[in-house]
């Protein structure tokens, strides 16, 4: 049998485990969980949105399978199997429409549930993920039947992962991804209620969802008294759940964020390349894309996905990661539109790409201990690490040769205008920054196949291979 590994931070979730057999996904489930699967996999709703993709693909298997496996993974009154995810990532490197579709998918499943007398427990943004751009709920034991009476428990959850991260954006045009980098549990309403003063207390939404909610953390935080039991005495019912569902659901889809330009979101729209060059560049990626069929592609400075889209028509899935929040906006509302399964839009700065988190380092993973790639992309992108972010060449070069994948790098010398314009303004203390210093790190660590200079454009393609693997 293949390696058997648990999630780390499974151990947050008491109902249930995820492991791994290889590439396989299962989660082990207690006896409570296990009455509740049997319910719910008889639901139409639940059916219906796992045929359309809205949940991740689950069944149950046979426990026998496990009985070899190590002891903290034995012993679960049942068992299901989830069909992976190509690729995990967390709220805090998505871009604002993708936090507000999932936002969106979240309510909306729970209003259907709701319709079958079931409900989402949880309501945590890092229950969703993505298949290219289509968001997939994946936390199966988050659904449980509703009990008459009983108030929907996650909805503060869901302000402080959703909607708070999304009003500070759309309100205030504050990134939301530092704040849920930095709290694993969101943003508090205290916090936010902190931020909304004045008159931008009667913006939309403000006083119901924030100022009101962080009064009644004040007062449940001075009261023994079972706020729950209280509202089950006070006749709260399944009604009351589904007008506070359809109202958020309405007013997250209100919600926009209206910035319009960024540094570089408009870096495709420039003409960097001579006569026939972009081509050229073009035949270059397309040429060693097709050599092979990839399973996973990073294309780090991805921008608005021009070279990404080329090279997904070999690969099962490419990660567009860029740091430009604007860029990645507008690459994930193009694949939302042509409904791309393929490319997964991240925002991602390599100069302080997200970090492990939670408990011990476990519960989100960093970036390059999720899955690495078998070919990388990294085109147009090494000036502004080295220049832009302050990295020594060579340290660019051995973090890349840590992916151990194979390398499409463009190199931009110092006279090409884009540089130039990195070095407005600064002393030029890059010395490290030149071609012969490039082309001795790479050739340390990888085999170069093939290069193409690009004409007069001071730019230089290389195709490379590691040395080990």
């Amino acid at each position: 049998m293949k390696e058997m590994r648990a999630e780390p931070g499974s151990f947050r979730d008491r109902q249930g485990r995820v492991f791994y057999i290889g590439n396989q996904v299962f989660r082990g489930l207690s006896p409570t969980a296990l009455a509740e699967w049997e319910a719910l996999s008889r639901t139409r709703f639940f059916n219906v949105a796992m045929s359309q993709g809205h949940v991740v693909a689950t069944e149950r298997v046979d426990p026998d399978r496990f009985a070899s496996a190590p002891r903290d993974l034995q012993g679960w009154a049942g068992y299901l199997t989830h069909t992976p995810i190509s690729f995990v990532s967390y709220p805090y490197e998505w871009s604002f429409s993708m936090l507000k579709d999932a936002a969106l998918l979240h309510l909306n499943l729970l209003a259907q549930a709701l319709q079958e007398e079931f409900i989402l427990k949880d309501a945590s943004s890092f229950n969703i993920q993505w298949r290219g751009a289509q968001p997939v709920f994946i936390d199966i034991p988050s659904f449980e039947r509703w009990s008459p009476g009983e108030p929907w428990s996650g909805y503060r959850q869901f302000c402080q992962l959703f909607l708070y991260p999304l009003m500070l954006q759309a309100y205030k045009d504050i990134s939301f991804r530092p704040w849920l980098r930095g709290r694993i549990d969101g943003v508090e309403p205290d916090t936010m209620a902190n931020l909304f003063h004045g008159c931008a207390r009667f913006k939309r939404g403000v006083l119901a969802h924030v100022v009101l909610q962080a009064k009644l953390q004040a007062k449940a935080g001075d009261t023994k008294r079972n706020v729950r039991s209280d509202l089950k005495r006070a006749g709260f019912n399944k009604t009351m759940i589904e007008a506070n569902v359809k109202r958020l659901h309405r007013f997250v889809e209100r919600l926009t964020w209206r910035a319009s330009r960024s540094q570089w979101s408009h870096y495709t729209d420039l003409d960097h390349y001579a006569g026939q060059e972009k081509q050229a560049k073009a035949d270059f990626v397309r040429r060693v894309a097709a050599t092979k069929r990839w399973a996973m592609v990073w294309d780090i400075g991805a921008n608005t996905g021009e070279f990404t889209r080329l090279v997904a028509e070999y690969a099962d899935c490419v990660v567009a990661m860029d740091a430009d929040e604007l860029a990645i906006e507008r690459l994930y509302g193009a694949l939302r539109e042509q409904r791309d399964s393929r490319i997964l839009p991240l925002l991602v700065d390599l100069a302080d790409a997200s970090p492990a988190l939670g408990w011990r380092g476990l519960e989100r993973k960093s970036l390059t201990q999720r899955r690495l790639p078998q070919l990388t992309l990294c085109l147009a992108l090494i000036h502004h690490i080295v220049i832009g972010a302050n990295i020594p060449l060579t340290e660019f070069i051995g973090w890349l040769a840590g992916l151990n994948s194979a390398l499409i790098i463009e190199f931009v010398d110092k006279q090409d205008p884009m540089v130039q314009q990195l070095l407005r303004n600064k002393d030029d203390v890059y010395d490290d920054y030149d071609e012969d210093v490039f082309r001795t790190a790479l050739a340390g660590s990888f085999k170069i196949a093939e290069t193409q200079t690009l004409g007069t454009s001071r730019r230089t393609l290389y195709f490379a291979r590691p040395n080990h693997g």
